[in-house]
């Protein structure tokens, strides 16, 4: 008693220690709560919690008030499982120790951003109308204008940066190159294990750095919503108990644009371009244009999110209405969708070819909401909508009676059939899971698996059938309720939470040659393994497919499903009724110069051309390699050179390998400047694809048009990227011809005749300088400012952010 007595004792007086330290909070000195004894820390904390709300420390009671819940959440749910009653171990008291001075961190964190502006009732007079992620970009300018347009170029203030342990490598690896500038909030960083990892290969030399570097990320940047390995699929439980309406967020993964399910603005980016909000809190944009997608009707019963996004996709196709626009569902459809219907959409609006897709908010986003656990996610939601007079580039409806459950054909999400016209085909495997199949599928396809069963209908022996639910609240739901033993008896096997067969990279590949169908949201080329075969449908397509090993129509099945249970199960209780108080973005100033960023970022007399460097020459020269449409990210930068400690020339010599083999040698002997068609750089956020193109050799790439991340990456990176849409200069540049191209003139001339294109100087001054980190380490914590020609507000991130470059709590 007298040890476990000076133990705690000891642990106490570290806890005040952190008041003192972190917070300067001080109780008074005749309050002694060391020397209590309790049967563990957790009471003493909440007896601690109490008397700072007694003594005037609100915020700090809260903290460790949410730290005890974390603590006794249970392991299935985020937290850490401890019990009240019982006393902890060492292991288990370091760990509510390290969270405590989290929590109190998170603090210091909020003091250090900047107080959000209350919105405004009404919308001004003379403000332009504007579309719904108008207003979210309008309501996170650093200059508080309160109105944007298309083409305005803004700094904006960061709700949430999110990261796998995959692309965290590339990220940690430009923190350090920043100079380990430290990070802007510990509480809104969201790192997810998910991609790679299994605890079947945990230990791999591959896998086993990038799970110690995230686990390094959680005690130095003390993280306060870090779950670690394989709880969930970076978006699922983000998504469902993190993001909330009228957030703008920045992940590092293609589909971060999940959360536009519950109407925030969330747009995936390159790691480079990811890492700089994590150290700012901010990052900038240029406004894009915003497509409409307008629904009406309602769905069929049974049919979700997966039909209804793939039913766009044969409508409009990829890449085109979507391309380098954000895309706002609206409509009275929106009513018949769930938000895990809406989550499927948002999703797969990348595969679309959006910047991001976002649904408007209304009472079934209030009541997604309101039903989460913790109030602390729920408190920051701000509902905008569109102006009546909002202008859009284009409108299209789509009338979601039509849906119907449909197959993306290998390899193109945008070649879609009916179930029908695909029936038959003979599979080697079932894969149920990745980040677009919700809960909400999951239930619905146990449930058509359940009425194959009681049909008599029984698995044939051959073929593999995986089901990996994208959380472990989610998996801990379904056994709870029974639904895990319905995929065992289908004959399923049991994933964690991860990627699996989606990404083809970690413990689960599909052969070379074998044909899968699967409820993911990407069938490119090897994606599901080299060689494989993978097409896309809904979950209950997959689930109907598997008894007999040939693609299947549901319909039959899920006419014997009662959609009752279905909405128990998800506890769905009553259709949601809420009335919602729309606001506006608040205005504080207006702006005074010219947000023209062309000549914003010109050396200064400071800063000459020599100061810059010089990457890339003023006249650039080469040979022609011409590449076609929609040429993807995975196979610029194939799965097996995603690592950290892959070479530049293994980098280079995997680019395009198993597409158009010889590529790299043709580049060698050459041919280094690549002209390509529409959308080049579809797919996944991956950076490596910029890399892999740098490494092989090219020197410039000449598109059609450019998917949107790969677009800013290749600035980020150095890279040399601009669009010609002349048909003239594609039928001139052909393959072999010589190219010339004059950057100051920002001309190219080929076959004797000269073309004109557009580079912004922003652009330029980054592919000259060499990329991102390089303006990062020239300009420091000013390069936003500088790049964008605004000026950093006194009381912004900047001076804030030179207390934490100084803090080593903090550094990596």
């Amino acid at each position: 008693m007298p040890a476990l007595l000076a133990s705690q004792n000891d642990d106490m007086a570290e806890l005040l220690g952190f008041l003192r330290e972190s917070r300067q909070v001080r109780l008074p000195a005749t309050l002694d709560l060391s020397k209590t004894l309790r049967p563990n820390l957790l009471q003493q904390i909440r007896e601690l919690a109490t008397s700072l709300e007694q003594h005037g420390q609100p915020r700090e009671a809260e903290a460790f008030r949410d730290l005890v819940r974390h603590c006794l959440d249970s392991t299935d749910f985020g937290g850490l499982g401890l019990d009240l009653d019982q006393p902890l171990s060492r292991d288990e008291t370091a760990e509510v120790i390290f969270f405590a001075s989290a929590y109190l961190e998170a603090l210091n964190s909020v003091d250090r951003s900047r107080e959000p502006t209350a919105p405004l009732s009404c919308r001004p007079t003379g403000r332009r109308g504007m579309t719904l992620s108008e207003k979210i970009f309008a309501s996170h300018d650093v200059e508080r204008n309160g109105e944007v347009k298309p083409g305005d170029v803004i700094r904006v203030d960061i709700d949430w940066v999110i990261a796998s342990e995959l692309s965290w490598a590339g990220m940690a690896s430009t923190y350090d190159d920043f100079g380990k500038p430290g990070v802007f909030r510990n509480d809104r960083i969201w790192l997810a294990g998910d991609h790679v990892v299994d605890p079947r290969v945990m230990d791999h030399p591959k896998i086993k750095p990038l799970v110690e570097a995230s686990e390094k990320a959680r005690k130095v940047f003390k993280m306060t919503e870090y779950q670690g390995m394989n709880y969930t699929i970076m978006h699922t439980e983000f998504c469902r108990e993190r993001a909330q309406p009228g957030m703008l967020i920045i992940g590092s993964d293609s589909h971060t644009c999940s959360a536009g399910s519950v109407s925030a603005l969330a747009i995936g980016l390159g790691v480079t371009d990811v890492t700089m909000p994590l150290v700012l809190g901010q990052t900038w944009f240029k406004i894009p244009e915003t497509v409409e997608i307008r629904f009406i009707n309602q769905p069929k019963p049974g049919l979700g999110g997966k039909d209804v996004i793939l039913y766009v996709l044969k409508e409009l196709k990829r890449n085109t209405v979507a391309a380098d626009r954000v895309v706002e569902y609206t409509g009275p459809g929106v009513k018949h969708l769930s938000c895990d219907a809406r989550f499927a959409i948002a999703n797969m609006t990348t595969e679309f070819g959006g910047v991001s897709g976002i649904f408007v908010p209304d009472a079934t986003t209030t009541d997604f909401i309101n039903r989460r656990k913790h109030p602390k996610y729920r408190k920051h939601s701000t509902y905008y909508q569109p102006d009546e007079d909002a202008e859009y580039a284009e409108t299209h409806i789509i009338d979601l009676d039509k849906v119907e459950s449909f197959v993306a054909r290998y390899p193109s999400p945008d070649d879609v059939v009916p179930v029908a016209d695909v029936a038959g085909t003979k599979l080697d495997g079932c894969f149920i899971g990745a980040c677009t199949t919700a809960e909400e599928d999951l239930v619905l396809a146990a449930l058509v698996l359940r009425a194959g069963l009681e049909k008599g209908l029984r698995p044939v022996s051959h073929g593999k059938r995986k089901v990996s639910p994208g959380s472990r609240p989610i998996l801990s739901h379904l056994k709870a309720k029974g639904l895990l033993q319905i995929y065992e008896q289908a004959g399923f096997e049991i994933g964690v939470p991860g990627f699996s067969y989606c990404v083809g990279m970690g413990a689960d590949k599909a052969g070379n040659g074998e044909v899968w169908l699967s409820s993911q949201n990407r069938n490119f080329e090897n994606r599901m393994g080299p060689g494989a075969i993978g097409s896309i449908t809904s979950a209950v397509t997959v689930a109907a497919s598997s008894f007999s090993m040939q693609t299947t129509d549901s319909k039959e099945l899920l006419d014997k499903v009662d959609l009752k249970e279905l909405k128990q199960l998800l506890g769905i209780k009553t259709t949601p009724s809420q009335s919602i108080t729309y606001v506006h973005p608040a205005s504080e100033a207006r702006r005074t110069k010219s947000k023209d960023v062309e000549a914003s970022i010109s050396p200064t007399s400071q800063e000459s051309d020599a100061d810059l460097g010089d990457a890339h020459g003023t006249i650039i020269s080469g040979k022609v390699h011409t590449l076609e449409d929609f040429i993807d990210t995975d196979a610029l930068a194939p799965a097996e050179v995603l690592g950290p400690e892959v070479t530049k020339e293994a980098l280079g010599n995997a680019c395009l390998k198993y597409t158009h083999p010889g590529f790299a040698q043709r580049v060698k002997d050459g041919r280094s400047i690549v002209v390509a068609g529409k959308a080049f750089g579809v797919g996944s956020s991956r950076e490596n694809a910029v890399a892999a193109l740098q490494a092989a050799g090219v020197q410039a790439v000449i598109a059609k048009s450019f998917a949107f991340i790969y677009g800013r990456n290749q600035p980020n990176l150095g890279m040399l990227g601009f669009v010609i849409t002349d048909g003239r200069f594609h039928e001139l540049a052909q393959d072999g011809e010589q190219i010339v191209i004059t950057m100051e003139r920002r001309k190219v001339l080929v076959a004797g005749q000269e073309f004109t294109f557009q580079l912004s100087d922003l652009e330029w001054q980054l592919v000259k300088i060499g990329g991102m980190t390089n303006a990062f380490r020239l300009w420091g914590k000013n390069v936003l400012e500088t790049m964008t020609g605004q000026k950093m507000p006194a009381h912004t991130v900047s001076g804030v952010l030179e207390r934490d470059a100084s803090s080593e709590a903090m550094q990596w």
